[in-house]
């Protein structure tokens, strides 16, 4: 299982497709948006040039209002993986969830019962404060989760503090017990570029998806405005737009701004698991030696 990592418009997909290409295999996504349908242009999922040129699994496969989480998502792509193995040597999983990547590798760790009552509570705060004040109850009580979740996804905010005001114990101290066989030999690839660079690409990426439809996109998916899908960097700024509380320009701004402090925190959560090699995109002949060698040994 070659798993190729990295910040938003690093450059995975490219990067991922050349080894799908290179060792004859399919790609496996493990975006924790790109499953969702109608949801194109702003999850920046492959063309569909380069999803009939390599066999994608975990794409574009579930409605904008379905509820769908990292344990589905290890019991589907192990269930999937067991069959696969079966018939083929090797596989690539590409994607910046890395919740997702470690469910597949390392299985997910078990938390205690949390009280609906507790969970409700952390709703109302949410409803009634925002989500600046949930993201300082996190820091608050757990600084060490604070540093590595997504801020600016509500439900994993609400679901780490309940689970503090539950059992008095950080969220982050029921992490990493998990323990799984795997029938396969992961290889950890990480994709970095200079900060300055990855910041420039990210501004490009943004005008290009808005040259491209996305206003159009999110328009149409307002009905969903509220589901678990539309929590996402682009989806939520220019929902904020159609509320009539920003304007355009000031929606486009914020995006940018919130996608390169999403990369940063894929960045961190990536560089504290020291299983995985660094590379620059660009260097795929470096990239596929090392490869190489991984798989002769």
């Amino acid at each position: 299982m070659i798993i190729i990592a990295g910040p938003t418009a690093v450059g995975k997909t490219s990067c991922a497709m050349a080894v799908a290409i290179k060792y004859h295999c399919d790609i496996i996504s493990a975006d924790s948006r790109q499953i969702y349908r109608e949801m194109t242009i702003g999850t920046a999922k492959p063309s569909l040039s380069e999803l009939a040129l390599v066999k994608h699994h975990f794409v574009d496969f579930l409605p904008p209002d379905a509820h769908y989480n990292a344990g589905k998502f290890e019991k589907e792509v192990t269930d999937f993986l067991e069959d696969y193995f079966c018939h083929h040597d090797v596989c690539v999983m590409t994607g910046g969830t890395g919740l997702y990547i470690n469910a597949v590798i390392d299985g997910l760790d078990h938390f205690p019962e949390v009280p609906w009552e507790i969970q409700e509570k952390v709703k109302i705060m949410w409803k009634e404060q925002g989500i600046t004040f949930l993201q300082e109850q996190l820091k608050s009580f757990d600084p060490e989760y604070y540093c590595k979740v997504d801020l600016q996804n509500p439900h994993r905010l609400i679901r780490a503090i309940s689970v503090s005001l539950s059992t008095g114990q950080a969220y982050s101290s029921f992490l990493n017990k998990a323990k799984k066989t795997l029938p396969f030999e992961p290889v950890f690839i990480l994709l970095q570029r200079d900060r300055h660079e990855l910041y420039q690409r990210i501004d490009q990426r943004v005008d290009q998806m808005i040259d491209h439809g996305l206003v159009n996109e999110v328009r149409a998916l307002q009905a969903f405005r509220h589901c678990q899908s539309m929590q996402t960097v682009g989806y939520r700024e220019l929902s904020d737009h159609f509320e009539v509380l920003v304007t355009l320009e000031s929606a486009i701004d914020k995006i940018k701004q919130n996608s390169r402090r999403y990369a940063k925190r894929q960045l961190t959560w990536f560089n504290n698991d020291g299983r995985y090699t660094h590379f620059h995109p660009d260097h795929f002949k470096e990239i596929t030696d090392w490869i190489d060698k991984k798989l002769q040994t």
